[in-house]
């Protein structure tokens, strides 16, 4: 380590730069793979949660079919025409449904896909070479 730091001293400015370029586009790569990683790992994790989502929607999905016919049966028992029975429970599935949309959308505008470490190391890495260009 000492013989490389007392050959740098021997160098020439042209030299210097062409080092600090390489580097910079090193780092600049680095970056570029670190946020990509980053970025990844969130969207992995945000897919397989909207996976679960879709698999237990599509199961619950035949049984409130059959909730919802089952109601609507009730209803036409207890003497509402077949129509208004059918009209009163899809109100309310609709209502439970929209609540539902409303809730899930919200949740998932609360998931932060911005790379924070990336941004951090990047905004470190351009303090650093603005401190030595100075």
């Amino acid at each position: 380590m000492s013989e490389s730091l007392s050959t740098r001293d021997d160098r020439s400015l042209g030299e210097l730069f062409g080092e600090l370029t390489r580097e910079i586009a090193l780092l600049v790569r680095q970056e570029a793979s670190l946020a990509k990683a980053e970025i990844t790992a969130k969207v992995t994790g945000v897919g397989k949660n909207v996976g679960m989502l879709a698999a237990g929607g599509a199961v619950a999905y035949a049984g409130l079919l059959a909730l919802i016919a089952a109601a609507i049966n009730l209803l036409t028992n207890a003497g509402l025409p077949w129509w208004g029975s059918a009209l009163l429970v899809g109100v309310v599935v609709l209502g439970v449904g929209a609540w539902l949309v409303w809730n899930g959308l919200n949740a998932l505008k609360q998931v932060d896909l911005v790379p924070r470490r990336t941004l951090e190391t990047v905004t470190e890495e351009k303090q650093w070479i603005n401190r030595q260009a100075a």
